[in-house]
């Protein structure tokens, strides 16, 4: 059967659901109702037996009956009377129906009980409700004891319980067809979203369309699903696009160096072929030129295998590092590259949680910056304050006001570095990493001239103690 249910359409399922919750609640509230309204009946039958005295007169022709064969053929009486004596025998009055006595009855013909309320049945079958209770009685000669029963027939309340029945029974069956019906619409209308989100990703399979989006309505949960939906496709798109533009950028920045390699080659070529050499200082310089463009190609082709991780990628493991011993190794590495540079450096301790080469590689690109817009002879001002803020400045010419927001895009270079070297992922580098370690970098005009790249990363002026 569950198999079976499984098979079956979503709005199907959840129809047919509605349809059996709603049959079995209305079952039980029809089954309560059935109950509660036969007890009050029963209850009412016993309230009117209790409240109901056998006339003198049916008991005096009950007893004058005895033994004499019952007329109750004769016609119908509202309430069946007689007198039962102790050793169970039985008087019925005229025109009433013979009741079977039950021990109950005969208790209370003896005296042990003053009362008995109890089901019975009459002579023909029918079922009665009988209530004996003694009273004072002219019995005959010999002393006999007895007690008078009151009888009520039960097909009075059975009939009323039938139309219950039936009327409960009829509104049951109009309420779980309304609802198998209602459950149907509202499936297919709440599942109307569903359809649309199923048919959007039929399309984009089928089309490798990412623009499709699910128009939402309201706040429910398949208007989450939609946005979710929405969202995943947006990110999609947006990946998509970059790993194009990322794909188009590498392509054109591949091409200047390869060009110029290519160029070198075929001069260094056709000086072989032709056996005419070239001149020593030209071809000093052809070498030179051949071994920087092979450098910054293998620069590029390392900045593009950085990039080319996901975000959500593993940046490695972790480690507590001293940021003011890490900026240390950065600075040597960076005053061998602008040897006529003066390079400032005031190092707090600061220690923080972050992969050790990649962190080292991001502070070497931004003091490579600094390096590369500083004029001959100028100063760079390295601080790393004791809350572990760190900034680097150069005095170049500064970035543009409205170039600053995409300082930190890929292959972006402003148009005052386009002829210098490089590929315009450094900052793109230095942000991933950063924020890796939950930290934040920024770029803003310094005061007097110039470029201050902000670095901030969570730490400590102490390390922890089980880092030594």
């Amino acid at each position: 059967m569950i198999d079976r249910l499984r098979t079956l359409p979503l709005r199907s399922r959840l129809a047919l659901l509605v349809a059996s919750a709603v049959a079995v609640a209305v079952a039980a509230a029809a089954g309560a109702c059935w109950v509660l309204t036969r007890n009050q009946l029963e209850s009412e039958l016993d309230t009117s037996l209790q409240n109901t005295a056998a006339p003198p007169d049916a008991v005096r022709d009950a007893l004058s009956n005895c033994g004499a064969p019952s007329n109750s053929d004769n016609r119908a009486s509202f309430a069946y009377i007689q007198v039962v004596l102790s050793d169970g025998t039985r008087c019925v009055a005229s025109y009433s129906e013979p009741v079977t006595v039950q021990s109950d009855d005969t208790d209370v013909a003896r005296g042990a009980e003053s009362s008995a309320l109890h089901n019975s049945t009459t002579a023909s079958g029918a079922k009665v409700r009988v209530f004996t209770q003694r009273q004072q009685i002219p019995l005959r000669a010999g002393g006999v004891q007895a007690a008078v029963s009151v009888s009520r027939p039960l097909a009075e309340i059975d009939s009323s319980l039938n139309q219950l029945a039936l009327l409960l029974a009829a509104v049951a069956g109009v309420g779980v067809i309304g609802a198998g019906a209602a459950g149907l619409w509202v499936a297919r209308a709440g599942l109307r979203p569903v359809d649309d989100l199923t048919r959007a990703v039929e399309h984009m399979a089928r089309t490798e369309d990412l623009t499709v989006r699910i128009p939402v309505e309201g706040e429910d949960e398949v208007a989450r699903l939609s946005r979710s939906f929405n969202s995943m496709t947006a990110a999609l798109a947006s990946s998509r696009d970059r790993q194009s533009q990322l794909i188009a950028d590498a392509g054109h920045e591949l091409r200047t160096p390869l060009t110029s390699l290519r160029t070198n080659i075929e001069l260094l070529a056709r000086s072989e072929e032709t056996g005419r050499a070239i001149p020593p200082d030209d071809r000093k310089a052809l070498m030179a030129s051949v071994k920087a463009q092979m450098t910054e190609l293998a620069s590029l082709i390392g900045d593009l295998q950085e990039l080319s991780r996901p975000d959500a990628a593993d940046p490695g493991p972790l480690q507590v590092i001293a940021l003011h011993d890490t900026m240390t190794s950065a600075l040597q590495r960076a005053r061998l590259r602008g040897p006529d540079l003066t390079i400032d450096a005031d190092l707090n301790p600061w220690f923080v949680r972050a992969e050790p080469a990649a962190l080292e590689r991001a502070l070497v690109n931004v003091l490579d910056n600094a390096v590369k817009f500083s004029p001959a002879g100028g100063t760079i001002e390295v601080a790393l304050s004791k809350s572990g803020e760190l900034t680097v400045r150069d005095h170049g010419p500064g970035i543009p006001a409205e170039e600053l927001p995409h300082v930190f895009e890929r292959f972006w270079r402003s148009s005052s570095a386009r002829a210098l070297p490089g590929s315009g992922l450094g900052l793109s580098i230095v942000a991933r990493t950063v924020q890796q370690t939950g930290g934040e970098v920024a770029l803003r005009h310094a005061a007097g001239g110039g470029t201050v790249a902000v670095i901030r990363i969570p730490g400590a002026p102490k390390p922890p103690p089980d880092m030594y």
